[in-house]
């Protein structure tokens, strides 16, 4: 299994395939996250994908302490100690060889190299589900347009077989890129996370101008190349979940992008991946976060739906709690708790 090597030759790095996924386009799909994103947004639920380099994790549940790995590494990046495994990530290069001598599978290393056959034989297993629910392959991350040469390759195979393609991506990318890309893909979700260009900066690292003007150019991409276009909005305690930014985003779709889009998502934040963070020996300062109550979030559909978007949806965990049934809005299917 390789890692990383010194071909880039129709090599994509990938953190992982998640297959029978309901969240990332129409229908049933296969989504394929690539590694590295110019974003470092402060609620990020997959840290792993934001360095450009395989992350090695340990996984203390499968440990069954034999130190084959510390023998195994060259570079003396590990170390066994009372409180379990160190890893010195200034010294490990990522090469993976821990991972394939451990017995018991308790390292693993997030980010492999697919070559684009591989890759495509890989989401292909998949094709009568795609088939039969109007779904596709979805190609996310991180942020797919850092591996643009790839990800073209990729996509252009899929549409070429036949499966219908979706590319998630936060709009911090050159414009050649997207004019590249978007010939070979049928459905493009745009993250906005943040309407205020500081407050996005002070969040994810970067100012919002160049995410806003892509929005812009996507929207008449796509309508005049019959593509479709869904906006998506992670809705995240003390930073994004504020009436002022929902209604900010909603007027600028409105205004901005001529309602264009074909609906616009809210995804409600979720804590799940604390234990990924300590895993990759990282804070997160959202880490004692709890998820938003229904309520909460209701509210925010509800200042959405008045900014005079067509089509607005919510999907994602809630804190459990019972909420009276008048207090629903119409044509919202509440998730389980």
């Amino acid at each position: 299994m390789v890692y990383l090597s010194e071909s880039k030759s129709k090599k994509g790095l990938v953190f992982e395939i998640q297959k029978m996924s309901t969240e990332d386009g129409p229908g049933i799909r296969t989504t394929v996250f690539m590694k590295h994103c110019p974003l470092k947004c402060v609620w990020c639920h997959n840290p792993e994908s934001i360095p450009k380099k395989p992350l090695l994790e340990w996984l203390s549940h499968k440990c069954i302490g034999c130190k084959t790995c510390v023998e195994t590494c060259k570079q003396g990046a590990l170390k066994f100690t009372e409180e379990g495994l160190l890893i010195n990530r200034e010294k490990c290069i990522s090469c993976g060889e821990c991972v394939e001598e451990c017995p018991s599978t308790a390292l693993h290393m997030f980010g492999k190299e697919w070559d684009l056959e591989d890759l495509f034989h890989e989401v292909d297993k998949d094709r009568v589900y795609y088939a039969k629910s109007g779904g596709g392959v979805t190609i996310s991350g991180g942020e797919p347009t850092l591996q643009s040469e790839f990800v073209y390759e990729f996509l252009r195979k899929c549409k070429d077989n036949g499966i219908n393609t979706a590319l998630d991506t936060c709009g911090y990318a050159r414009k050649e890129i997207y004019e590249k890309l978007l010939p070979y893909v049928d459905l493009i979700l745009l993250d906005i996370k943040e309407i205020d260009s500081e407050k996005h900066k002070e969040f994810t690292g970067v100012s919002n101008e160049k995410i806003l003007e892509n929005a812009k150019w996507l929207a008449k991409y796509a309508q005049q190349h019959d593509k479709k276009l869904w906006i998506r909005t992670p809705l995240i305690p003390n930073y994004t979940a504020t009436e002022e930014n929902i209604e900010g985003i909603g007027k600028f779709i409105v205004n901005e992008l001529d309602n264009i889009p074909e609906r616009w998502d809210l995804l409600t934040f979720n804590n799940l991946c604390a234990d990924k963070y300590e895993r990759l020996d990282l804070e997160w300062d959202l880490a004692g976060v709890p998820l938003m109550k229904e309520k909460e979030i209701l509210h925010l559909y509800e200042i959405a739906k008045k900014t005079g978007v067509k089509n607005v949806q919510w999907s994602g965990l809630t804190k459990s709690e019972k909420i009276d049934e008048s207090s629903k809005l119409d044509n919202i299917k509440l998730p389980s708790c």
